[in-house]
């Protein structure tokens, strides 16, 4: 279950749309507008497009007159970045719209001003689109994905603000992400485009000077300096740690890529002219993520 999709509940007459995943394998459930509860998964059952035609149609038309209307209740929330594995080398990369609301967009890689259109038009409710298919080998290149998009509907509704969501992965947090994707219903490595805690864009410029400022009230106290890194640093991993006798595979390779990362911005930091990185050979899993 993903954040837009409509579902009911087990034992009552309640459905509902999923606003947020909760922790302990619950989720967010708005029954009626503006009004959540906190349900657990177990208690819910995925209502499909051809379940809600067929009760819809069931239903008698002199109840459906007795019946008080209510205001619909709208997925707004369920953009998604979803890349489905081919096999162990490929992926394809899909945009999917898991909201009941028409999202016009445009979908560009790569940084200003050399951006590259990957994908244009109008992605309709409850519907995926594929946008291309990439090699995990060329993970670093794939770079920046910036999606805009607006949205509309064909009724009398507040107007929503246009989004604009830029992405940029990192191999060691990109292959934990896989779920079941909503709309396409495969596995996927899923990234929400429209979530409230999605970091905003900030300017690289911006980010350095955040890193770098100073406040005038620091300033008359001497400033804490980025270590000078050695102009040799061995990622081997008995160089790193004495106790890595219990440590796995991929908890490894996260102290090895945080030491390189944190060694690099060092070395970039004191404008060092060249910093080198010794790893071994073994399966090039260290080198191919660096």
């Amino acid at each position: 279950m993903n954040i837009g999709d409509k579902v009911r509940l087990l034992r009552g007459k309640e459905a509902g749309i999923i606003t947020r995943l909760l922790p302990g394998d619950m989720v967010e459930l708005e029954i009626e507008e503006g009004f959540k509860i906190p349900v657990q998964r177990r208690e819910l059952a995925l209502v499909s497009p051809e379940e809600a035609i067929r009760f819809k149609s069931t239903t008698p038309v002199a109840e459906e007159q007795r019946r008080p209307t209510s205001p619909e209740i709208l997925s707004n929330k369920g953009l998604y970045l979803a890349f489905v594995p081919l096999n162990d080398r490929q992926l394809t990369q899909h945009l999917v719209n898991n909201t009941d609301w028409d999202v016009p967009f445009t979908l560009t890689a790569g940084t200003e001003p050399h951006l590259r259109g990957l994908a244009a038009g109008v992605l309709k409710p409850r519907s995926a689109v594929k946008i291309q298919e990439l090699e995990i080998k060329d993970f670093d290149n794939w770079g920046a994905f910036t999606f805009q998009a607006l949205f509309s509907r064909g009724a009398f509704l507040a107007q929503r603000p246009p989004l604009e969501r830029r992405v940029r992965f990192r191999l060691n947090s990109f292959f934990k992400s896989k779920q079941k994707a909503p709309v396409l219903g495969k596995d996927a490595h899923l990234y929400q485009l429209d979530s409230d805690e999605a970091a905003p864009r900030e300017r690289v410029d911006e980010l350095v000077e955040k890193r770098f400022e100073v406040s005038p009230a620091a300033s008359a106290t001497p400033a804490v300096l980025v270590p000078k890194p050695a102009a040799t640093v061995d990622l081997h991993i008995e160089k790193l740690r004495d106790d890595f006798a219990g440590m796995n595979a991929a908890d490894i390779l996260a102290l090895q890529l945080n030491t390189f990362e944190t060694q690099l911005e060092n070395a970039i930091a004191h404008a060092l002219p060249d910093i080198t990185f010794i790893h071994g050979v073994g399966h090039h899993t260290l080198r191919d993520a660096v």
